[in-house]
C-alpha cells in the first residue's frame, strides 16, 4: 500500500518551511511538555480544522474532534469512552482555562439526524452518535417553527453546541473548576462558505460575530 503522496508533499513543504521556524518551539515542547490553555472539541469534517482556522501554533491548542462536536453527559459506568477521556486529560493533567465547543455550518451529522437519513451500515454509529442531539432538536421545539429546513438544520447547528456544554457541566470536575472560576466555557460557530467567527453571548444566548 502506497502512503498518500499528498501527505509526502505536505510533510516536504511543512519540513522546507514552517518546521525551522518553529525548531525552537518544538524543541522546547518536546522538553518540558505541553502547556495548553485553550481546549477545543471540534468537529471530525475535514474543512473546520481549529488549528487553521485560529491560526494556532504547536502546543497552543489541545484538540479533541468527533462528529458534530459533541460532548455526551458523564456516565462512569466503566465503559471505554475517548471524549471524557480527552476531557479528563484536559482539566485534570493540563488545567486548560478554556473550553470552546467549535459548531459550524453544513456539518453532515447534525444534517443526517435532521433529515433522518438511513444508516450507513447496520451498525448505524452515526445514528446512534447523533441521538445526543435529540435535546436540542427538542429545545427548538420541532421544524414547523422554522421558514425553511436549511433555518432548521442552521438552529440545530447552533443549539447543539449548548446542548454540549450542558453535558460538559455534568463532569464533576469540569462543574467544580467552572465553579471556582479556574475554567470557562465558550460555544463558537464557524461558516464554512463566509470564513465567519461568531461566538455565543452567554447572558443573551446569541451568536455575534467576533470582534476584530
Amino acid at each position: 500500500m502506497t502512503f498518500p503522496q499528498r501527505l509526502f508533499d505536505g510533510y516536504n513543504a511543512f519540513r522546507a518551511s514552517r518546521l525551522p521556524t518553529e525548531q525552537t518551539r518544538y524543541r522546547a515542547l518536546a522538553e518540558s511538555g505541553q502547556s495548553p490553555e485553550i481546549m477545543v472539541i471540534g468537529c471530525s469534517d475535514s474543512r473546520v480544522s481549529p488549528e487553521v482556522i485560529f491560526d494556532a501554533s504547536p502546543g497552543e491548542l489541545f484538540v479533541t474532534r468527533n462528529v458534530a462536536n459533541l460532548v455526551p453527559p458523564y456516565t462512569p459506568d466503566g465503559a471505554t469512552r475517548a471524549v471524557s477521556a480527552t476531557l479528563e486529560f484536559a482539566v485534570m493533567a493540563l488545567k486548560v482555562k478554556h473550553i470552546v465547543v467549535l459548531g459550524h455550518g453544513h456539518c453532515g451529522g447534525i444534517r443526517a439526524y435532521a433529515e433522518q437519513s438511513k444508516p450507513l451500515s447496520s451498525g448505524d454509529f452515526i445514528g446512534k452518535w447523533m441521538e445526543l442531539i435529540a435535546p436540542a432538536a427538542a429545545k427548538l421545539g420541532g421544524r414547523e417553527r422554522f421558514a425553511s429546513h436549511a433555518d432548521f438544520v442552521t438552529a440545530l447547528e447552533h443549539q447543539s453546541t449548548v446542548t454540549t456544554l450542558d453535558n460538559l457541566m455534568t463532569f464533576p470536575w469540569v462543574r467544580t473548576a467552572v465553579e471556582r472560576g479556574g475554567l470557562m466555557l465558550h460555544a463558537a460557530y464557524f461558516a464554512v462558505a463566509t470564513g465567519e467567527l461568531t461566538v455565543r453571548d452567554p447572558a443573551t444566548g446569541e451568536f455575534k460575530p467576533i470582534q476584530r
